[in-house]
């Protein structure tokens, strides 16, 4: 237990080092400051998907290439998560926080005036090491200044607003794309993000962990490089081939660091960048892993929805944004009630429906047939919109619930981590589960024999949003029939991948209902601590982030 606050401590001090909460006003701009921080960040991870288009055009490159735009982005994100949450707990929050925000505008802009396919892919690597610092250091922020049932609230608007960021993600992206250029979904978010940079520096508070302990360097590389080893294995790995040598030797070395990495983080104890004991709570590891099974299914499928609208379909950018608008404004107002009944619904009761919502909305993709309009995704979209939306606040605030408020940002950081791998796996995971059920799909079509060796190679073009291109090089007598069995190929191959998506939702539904146990939540996240240590200091009452 860390020794009691001195009745005559300098109120500033109290502040830095205990995460003292501070008045209204300031809580609001944290408040305001993590949303606005993960609307840009979640928006980037839809955003981009349909400009996809116009970058071939503008690059002139192929599908390994461009596929590097999304992966170099995913891959920075998914890796140094547990890394910024745990250095932000140690060396200041806010001081991380805003840092992160420096490199994630500094790299928007680069992106955004990127002449070369090279100079963007590594600009977006830049990008997702800012985006996992905001990532990560923004939910600890707001449990570092919110308790109880304010908390609830505000981790309901949080999910509000990264809700509507990704539903919104088409349509924004669609309108600056089609109105302006692919460039704008970069450079937009250059005067936000200076804009956050400033009022932050000047309107969020510091906080950090108690405990004074030195950095875990060798921890941080260590679980840096398994993990990149990792999402690198399986975001490359159905191009490079699932059993090829270097696959398997990604996965292989991973392994190896990861059991260096437990080993040192045991040796080091209260002084490892990754408090272990957190893995010894049903509710972290069941919402963890259920982050991890949801993500990949929920945004693997939501990706492919929009390929749908976009290349089976042929809406524009913008056309497909509008049509996903039900879905936008389900996540919304979901998102707002999810986090109000966060402080007064079991968490186990508000995972599982949550839980069972998107696993029956992916489900209801299935719907969809060769003669479908876009509306046959309508009951989908509303379904899957109300469970995302009670999901992603609910989420946030178990993940850093279960922990002292001193390690708010290493427990938010690997949570996020576990989301982010499983959007890295799902999108590689579920994509080629989606190119082999198209591909299949069309060799055993009537056009196979006249495609002949290119059927392969036709079903992969299909799968990747290609398909125009690829039958317009058809003889014409082909072309035609080509295009039928390519859209037949699609829809196919879509109902199968959402059935596997759909499965993958039941089974972390399971996990949460066997694992989240109220009694697991700190008392700062139950708002049953003493009332008097959130609005003075007081002789009698212990910091914020005690431990207690």
């Amino acid at each position: 237990m860390s020794e009691k606050t001195s009745p005559h401590a300098d109120i500033n001090e109290i502040d830095r080092t205990a995460g003292q909460v501070p008045d209204a006003q300031g809580r609001g701009w944290t408040l305001a400051l993590v949303s606005a921080a993960t609307f840009m960040l979640l928006l980037d991870l839809t955003v981009v998907n349909v400009a996809l288009p116009d970058l071939r055009t503008a690059f002139d490159v192929g599908f390994t290439e461009l596929q590097w735009v999304l992966d170099a982005y995913a891959l920075t994100l998914a890796v140094f998560l547990l890394t910024a949450g745990s250095l932000a707990d140690k060396l200041g929050r806010k001081r991380v926080f805003n840092l992160g925000f420096i490199a994630f505008t500094l790299a928007s802009l680069v992106c955004g005036l990127a002449q070369d396919i090279l100079v963007l892919n590594l600009a977006r690597g830049v990008q997702g090491i800012g985006a996992a610092v905001l990532f990560a250091v923004g939910p600890a922020l707001i449990g570092n200044v919110f308790q109880g049932k304010d908390r609830g609230k505000a981790f309901g608007v949080f999910g509000a607003v990264g809700g509507l960021a990704i539903a919104f993600g088409p349509l924004i992206g669609g309108a600056l794309t089609e109105y302006l250029s692919w460039r704008w979904i970069f450079l937009l978010n250059v005067p936000v993000g200076v804009f956050a940079i400033v009022v932050g520096a000047l309107r969020i508070r510091e906080s950090k962990g108690t405990a004074n302990h030195p950095v875990d360097w060798a921890g941080l590389v260590i679980f840096s490089g398994a993990l990149g080893l990792l999402v690198t294995g399986f975001l490359r790995g159905h191009a490079e081939g699932w059993t090829s040598p270097l696959i398997l030797g990604m996965f292989a070395a991973s392994v190896v660091l990861l059991v260096v990495f437990y080993l040192i983080e045991r040796r080091l104890g209260e002084a490892a960048m990754l408090d272990l004991s957190l893995f010894r709570i049903p509710t972290f590891n069941g919402v963890s892993m259920a982050a991890l099974m949801w993500n990949s299914a929920v945004l693997g499928s939501l990706f492919l929805e929009i390929s749908y609208l976009q290349n089976a379909l042929g809406f524009t950018a913008w056309e497909t944004g509008l049509r996903f608008l039900p879905m936008t404004l389900t996540i919304f107002v979901a998102g707002g009630i999810g986090g109000a009944l966060t402080a007064t619904i079991s968490p186990k009761l508000l995972a599982t429906t949550s839980g069972a919502l998107m696993a029956t909305g992916v489900g209801l993709m299935t719907l969809v047939d060769t003669g479908s309009s876009w509306t046959a995704l309508l009951p989908s979209m509303i379904v899957q919109g109300i469970g995302m939306g009670i999901y992603t606040p609910m989420r946030a605030a178990l993940s850093v619930g279960v922990a002292e408020p001193e390690k708010a940002g290493m427990a938010s950081g690997i949570g996020e981590t576990f989301q982010q791998v499983g959007i890295a796996v799902g999108i590689a995971g579920f994509g080629a589960l989606f190119q082999s059920r198209v591909t299949d799909s069309l060799e055993s079509s009537e056009v196979s024999g006249q495609l002949g060796g290119k059927v392969d190679e036709f079903g992969e073009a299909v799968a990747g949003g290609a398909g125009n291109e690829a039958v317009a090089t058809l003889p014409r007598g082909l072309a035609e029939r080509a295009s039928d069995a390519a859209h037949t190929a699609f829809v196919n191959g879509l109902e199968d991948t959402m059935i596997a998506c759909s499965t993958m939702v039941a089974l972390g539904t399971v996990l949460v209902l066997l694992t989240v146990r109220t009694k697991d939540l700190h008392a700062s996240a139950r708002g049953d601590q003493d009332p008097t240590s959130l609005d003075q200091p007081s002789a009698a009452a212990e910091p914020v982030t005690s431990g207690r």
